[in-house]
């Protein structure tokens, strides 16, 4: 495919597009020893030949003039001033910089990073050798006034946060600037900022040997012009294997994506600086080696463990939230309550972001996904969602605006062309599933039950979140199935049916393939219990072809410990019976919330070998366990309220009768409150120990299985929420209407954003 194919090659590390704003002032350094001469005359020679017809040096003939076109023109008009060369080059430029100088002062135009600064003090230096501008005296005094109100300006963050803006922009300051102020921002490879016109500017001002050693290197890989940014590999990769992940096209990549985390791995374990002294690239590493199962501790995040490596960033002073949504995301990956590195991270990134949020500091472009990522956090989100609100805000013709223009990933067209035929293609699957659900509901008279809940488009939205790739067809559809069944038998046991009804139920299950020796009490029962077992039998037979192996034992088990749960809770209704402990009322709740027949059978029909050994270990229980807790706890904490009106068991209720035990006066107020946060901790604690299990620990359950039970944990987080009564039915279908049914509406296309607003 010709659309993978070119993003596949982007992937693997395409040379990054010149800068002409940084070759020029690469070019401006001179020879050491040799002032007259310069250092770099192939990036001299580069500019000479680089020139457009209009007069502009751009990476384009027919670019509009923007402010960086405007900038990148002067530098180059400077840099061949400098050293005397290109009379008519430097006349042609002055005359595009003369026809279009109104730009430089338009405030509604996006502006490079430092616009302000480093125009104006091209201008200085353009004026102190000689060259003049065919624009009016009032025009540059007014460009001046703009950089001392710039000077002064107050931008986000601390006084640090500010000293390090200066220092990035220093080759606008020229002369004014304190170099020994600067020189402590420079890294191990000798860069400022790893931007070459910065450490060209610290060459130029303060003669340094290491700058040089820098801008050397840069010229022997890439010759007459160079980048933006260098090194930044690492970076732009990982940022496209974020974007692919957040569209939805990481398994068209899986191999790419695997060879580049293990590269990422390597430089996480040697400490490089090219990760860890970026704090987007770090906490972006961080979050795929750690879901990826390489074994990595948070040691190297706890250098932004407090609110004030934020404050105190260029970020901060630029208002760039794209760090913090990369930590706020990170610290979700956390396998142990004990993790104050993560916890910490965490609190105040989304205290900060949630300050933005409300104060409207975020532009509007990057507001949905802040929202989203803070109402869904990782553990809680529809990643089919997730992904079509992507598609639809990603726009292809943005490019990431530092000093000047830079692109921060290319082959944006086709990730995007990718990603839509991808959606457009699942959302057909999902839909003909849809179908598929309502007639086979219609043929064993599931819809005809007056006392159950069918939902096949809320139960479907269940199957696609943990299984969205279109290819498991067969496993999703066999989920939202036994997801619509489980639910019908609950309703049969939560006062659709009579006692001898569920126990006749029970007994049938027993039975299985001798259900004939037990008969049907009502025809409800009937219905209920043939659907399951003609439904389960045909999909055993496709899980038995896969597996090379009959699953029906352990499958009719399932669906047997399910119905006697769900008997025993209602007999504990019945007689008003509460549970003395928690681990009683688990004992029973962790079966009846009913993913046993559920996620086994859909990890059969994934495909990949379960032999007998693997599924009946102490590993895989463990995963169906913490799930399963997981998802019942969720439920209690959203309808406790009701469960305390009906007299049913809660876990809620039983920890608040646990704390009012000494009084004797009933359940406070004060005790409900404090049992739920008790109970939220243990949901926390049982998801912080299934993600250790699914992502770093589990060597029995394939990694692919594992992840279905962190996928299903999502579910429960989703029906459930973290609040009473969970998310209501109008939002659980709004969402399973965006996922499968709604068509998409793809964002109009711009040219470009401010460097905060394009989310990679």
């Amino acid at each position: 495919d010709k659309l993978k194919a070119t993003v596949r090659k982007q992937l693997q590390g395409a040379e990054p597009s010149a800068s002409l704003y940084d070759t020029a002032w690469v070019a401006m350094v001179p020879l050491r020893g040799s002032p007259q001469a310069p250092c770099y005359p192939q990036c001299v020679q580069w500019i000479i030949d680089n020139q457009q017809l209009d007069g502009s040096w751009g990476q384009s003939p027919t670019s509009a003039a923007t402010k960086e076109l405007l900038l990148s023109t002067l530098a180059c008009v400077v840099a061949l001033k400098r050293w005397n060369t290109g009379p008519d080059h430097i006349r042609r430029g002055l005359n595009f910089i003369g026809r279009n100088f109104s730009v430089a002062m338009d405030g509604q135009t996006v502006s490079p990073v430092g616009f302000n600064i480093t125009f104006s003090g091209l201008l200085n230096l353009a004026t102190e050798t000689g060259l003049e501008f065919p624009v009016i005296e009032r025009d540059i005094d007014d460009i001046f006034y703009l950089r001392e109100i710039e000077l002064k300006r107050d931008g986000g963050g601390t006084g640090a946060a500010r000293k390090a803006f200066m220092a990035y922009v220093s080759e606008g300051l020229g002369r004014r600037q304190d170099w020994d102020l600067v020189m402590p921002y420079q890294r191990k490879n000798g860069s400022l900022f790893n931007s070459p016109s910065t450490t060209a500017a610290a060459a130029i001002y303060s003669c340094n040997d290491r700058a040089l050693d820098y801008l050397g290197s840069l010229t022997s890989k890439f010759g007459g012009s160079v980048p933006e940014i260098y090194p930044d590999n690492l970076y732009s990769q990982l940022c496209m294997v974020n974007t692919f992940e957040k569209m939805g096209i990481s398994s068209d990549f899986a191999y790419e994506i695997q060879d580049i985390l293990d590269m990422t791995y390597r430089c996480w374990m040697q400490n490089e600086e090219e990760i860890m002294s970026d704090m987007t690239t770090c906490a972006v590493a961080f979050r795929f080696l750690r879901m990826n199962g390489y074994d990595i501790t948070s040691d190297g995040m706890a250098q932004f463990a407090e609110q004030s490596c934020y404050d105190d960033s260029i970020h901060a002073y630029l208002n760039d939230i794209k760090p913090l949504m990369e930590l706020y995301r990170s610290s979700q990956v956390c396998f142990s309550e004990n993790d104050l590195i993560l916890q910490n991270i965490g609190s105040w990134s989304a205290k900060v972001l949630k300050q933005q949020l409300s104060s409207r500091k975020i532009s509007k472009s990057l507001t949905p996904e802040v929202e989203y990522a803070l109402k869904f956090p990782i553990y809680a989100n529809v990643e089919p969602l997730e992904h079509r609100g992507n598609i639809e805000r990603f726009k292809p013709n943005s490019f990431h605006l530092l000093k000047s223009g830079y692109c921060g990933s290319g082959a944006k067209e086709e990730i995007l062309a990718l990603a839509v035929d991808r959606l457009l293609s699942a959302q057909s699957v999902y839909q003909q599933e849809l179908q598929f659900l309502k007639s086979w509901m219609a043929e064993y008279g599931l819809d005809e039950l007056k006392f159950a809940r069918v939902q096949p488009l809320q139960s479907l939205l269940c199957a696609v979140t943990p299984l969205f790739r279109e290819e498991l067809s067969d496993a999703r559809v066999a989920w939202a199935q036994n997801v619509i069944l489980s639910t019908v038998m609950d309703d049969l046991f939560d006062g659709g049916g009579s006692m001898e009804e569920m126990r006749n139920l029970v007994a049938l299950f027993d039975k299985w393939e001798k259900h004939g020796e037990v008969g049907f009490l009502s025809q409800n029962v009937e219905i209920v219990f043939n659907a399951v077992y003609h439904t389960s039998n045909r999909a055993y037979a496709k899980a038995a072809l896969l597996q090379k192996r009959s699953v029906v034992v352990h499958m009719a088990e399932q669906w047997a410990v399910e119905a006697r749960a769900m008997m025993a809770h209602a007999e504990w209704v019945a007689s008003k019976h509460m549970p003395a402990t928690m681990e009683e009322y688990l004992s029973v709740g962790e079966y009846s919330f009913g993913l046993g027949p559920i996620v086994p059978l859909s990890l059969y029909l994934l495909g990949h070998e379960l032999p007998e050994e693997v599924v009946q270990s102490g590993e895989y229980a463990q995963l169906l366990r913490l799930t399963s807790v997981v998802g019942r706890l969720l439920n209690d904490v959203a309808t406790y309220g009701r469960d305390m009106e009906a007299g049913k068991p809660n876990a809620v209720l039983l920890q608040a009768l646990r704390r009012d035990a000494t009084t004797g006066g009933g359940v406070s107020p004060a005790s409900m409150v404090a049992a739920k946060e008790d109970v939220r901790r243990v949901i926390a604690a049982a998801r912080m120990e299934l993600q250790r299990l699914v992502f770093r620990d589990g060597q029995v359950v394939p990694r692919a299985c594992r992840e279905v039970f962190w996928q299903t944990s999502k579910v429960a987080s989703i029906f459930y929420g973290e609040e009473e009564d969970g998310y209501s039915h109008k939002a659980i279908r709004s969402m399973s209407d965006a996922v499968i049914l709604d068509p998409m509406q793809l964002a109009a296309p711009t040219t470009t954003l401010h460097w905060s607003e394009i989310e990679l």
